[in-house]
């Protein structure tokens, strides 16, 4: 469907990590045989000025399909902005991208036309749209887009008016303040959905401390920021939101980095964590983990997760109510500034396969779980002549599913965005790359 809708281009040069996502969650027997399930890759691209500094070209988003038993690339072009910072599904109406050299929100219809939903300038020294998460955050059935931004801390909700308008609903802002990350789930099984987000000190790569915190809103409770996990002089930016052990509650998962020493950990907070005991249930030895993902990789039932480290590679970690986790390497020659990677079930077998963008390799990979080991497969291979994905560009993922008429089990707008045992996700939600991480 997307040829018909974006403007489609060749081959092209790409230095930068990628963002992955699906364009179905959902199994179905003719998925291997219909073509019609693809990948969305959320590419930042450089080109090179005369002096040889980098060079910020349009933003790009590549579409691999799988017919005929190989893999088709094809690439949609904005030209009124140099990054997506993400893109995702919105239930039947298209497309949502979120810009990073403008502060802009766009819906990209069906038909061909593109409408600007929001464009601002926050006041700071960059005005980015961060990141976003769509969901019924108000409980009236309507999908609503939670927004995280760049540099002055504004968390936002987006959602339409009775005239069918957008309006914006500016939730916090703090000056001097990064948002990285939005999740929404429902931690204390009310039915309600919150928000979380990131706020952390402006970037620093350096090894300088960076303090952090996880917070949450409630929009439908009128609740403002509550502190739920309060990382110290470290900090996240990436968090993940889902019922991990079956519980039907959702838990809160923070990716803690460790650029000042030590290792990253994964902590995991419940609803009634107090915000600086969150329970320790991974380490990894790296400094940085930017993707968690969860799903089902053996078809036993039972979710695990995946975790994409900057240097040690790929692991697969098995949860327990109590305790560490189990951890399994699945490759350690896979690595990153992003490493942006997925869970999803794209052939229909009822076991989820790990899609990764290798930074490091410029590489397009498939890992599939067997009894004997992991197997992979490349994708897609960039050989452009540029140098390697710099670190000033990022990509996320999330599973999208193709839009459901009616609110229903499989309809965006009724959904969260994680799949759960009892309570499914709005898994409408495509990812994408950004600028200053």
């Amino acid at each position: 469907m997307l040829e018909n809708v974006f403007r489609i281009s060749g081959p092209l040069s790409i230095t930068a990590a990628l963002l992955l996502t699906g364009c179905s969650r959902e199994p179905s027997a003719n998925a291997s045989r219909s073509g019609d399930r693809s990948l969305v890759l959320a590419l930042a691209v450089l080109g090179e000025n005369d002096d040889g500094s980098p060079k910020t070209l349009p933003g790009q988003l590549g579409i691999l399909t799988r017919k005929g038993g190989k893999w088709e690339h094809r690439t949609v072009e904005d030209t009124n902005n140099n990054v997506f910072h993400k893109a995702m599904a919105y239930g039947s109406d298209g497309l949502l991208t979120f810009g990073g050299s403008k502060a802009t929100v766009k819906l990209w219809r069906t038909n061909g036309t593109r409408e600007l939903l929001w464009e601002a300038d926050f006041g700071g020294q960059f005005s980015r749209m961060r990141d976003a998460e769509v969901g019924n955050i108000y409980g009236d059935g309507k999908a609503a887009i939670a927004i995280a931004t760049h540099d002055h801390g504004v968390v936002a909700v987006l959602r339409r008016d009775d005239s069918g308008r957008f309006k914006v609903e500016e939730l916090d802002r703090q000056p001097e303040t990064v948002v990285h990350e939005i999740e929404i789930g429902d931690l204390d099984g009310d039915g309600v959905l919150e928000i979380y987000a990131t706020p952390t000190a402006p970037n620093l790569v350096d090894g300088t401390p960076q303090p952090g915190k996880v917070v949450r809103y409630v929009p439908a409770k009128g609740e403002g920021r509550t502190v739920v996990a309060d990382l110290g002089e470290r900090h996240a930016k990436e968090i993940l939101v889902t019922d991990l052990d079956g519980d039907g509650r959702d838990e809160l998962y923070v990716s803690v980095e460790a650029v000042s020493g030590g290792r990253v950990e994964i902590r995991r907070y419940l609803a009634a964590t107090p915000p600086t005991q969150g329970e320790l249930v991974v380490t990894l030895d790296d400094t940085l983990c930017r993707f968690l993902t969860a799903g089902d990789v053996d078809g036993d039932g039972k979710k695990e997760m995946v975790a994409a480290a900057s240097k040690s590679g790929l692991w697969l970690l098995r949860p327990y109510r109590n305790g560490p986790w189990d951890k399994e390497r699945i490759d350690a020659d896979s690595g990153g500034f992003e490493h942006a990677s997925i869970l999803l079930d794209l052939d229909g077998d009822k076991r989820d396969e790990l899609y990764v963008a290798s930074d490091n390799q410029k590489e397009v990979r498939r890992y599939d779980w067997t009894p004997k080991g992991w197997r992979h497969e490349v994708l897609l291979k960039y050989t452009d002549k540029l140098c390697c994905p710099r670190p000033a560009w990022r990509s996320r993922t999330r599973p999208m599913r193709p839009a459901s008429p009616k609110l229903s089990r499989r309809n965006p707008k009724n959904r969260r965005r994680q799949p759960s045992p009892r309570r499914p996700r709005n898994p409408t939600n495509l990812p994408s790359p950004v600028a200053s991480d």
